[in-house]
């Protein structure tokens, strides 16, 4: 069966994980990324894509994902370039396309400056940034 079955004496192989980031004890906004065991993986590649390459929420959201398939290999989203698929597999990689777009999620970020919200979402999965 699938590894969350529902069983006796059993833990699930994950629970939701959303998270507040916050820098020097100031809230700098609410996320989450949906996607099973893809979630700590894609944590880390939203808050990579904002704060090391300086992307917006939804550009961080928009990105192209890589993710390990249960026997290891690197499954690749389509809207990946070829040239980064060729650099993988030249560090000795095994890529694939991935069947089906990884996980989803949702990004708010608080401006420190004027307290103005930008926000993100997936297209992967239904949701909307909206303001007021």
């Amino acid at each position: 069966g699938h590894d969350n079955a529902l069983a006796g004496g059993k833990r699930p192989l994950h629970t939701i994980i959303p998270a507040m980031v916050t820098k020097n004890d100031a809230l700098v906004g609410p996320f989450g990324v949906m996607g099973g065991a893809y979630q700590p993986f894609g944590h880390a590649h939203v808050l990579t894509n904002m704060i090391d390459y300086g992307m917006d929420p939804q550009q961080a959201l928009d990105h192209g994902r890589v993710f390990w398939g249960k026997d290891g290999v690197l499954e690749v989203e389509a809207c990946v370039p070829e040239a980064v698929r060729a650099g993988l597999r030249e560090l000795g990689h095994t890529v694939r396309p991935a069947k089906a777009p990884w996980g989803g999620g949702q990004v708010i970020h608080i401006n420190g400056q004027n307290g103005t919200l930008v926000a993100g979402s997936d297209g992967r999965k239904d949701g909307m940034a909206a303001g007021y």
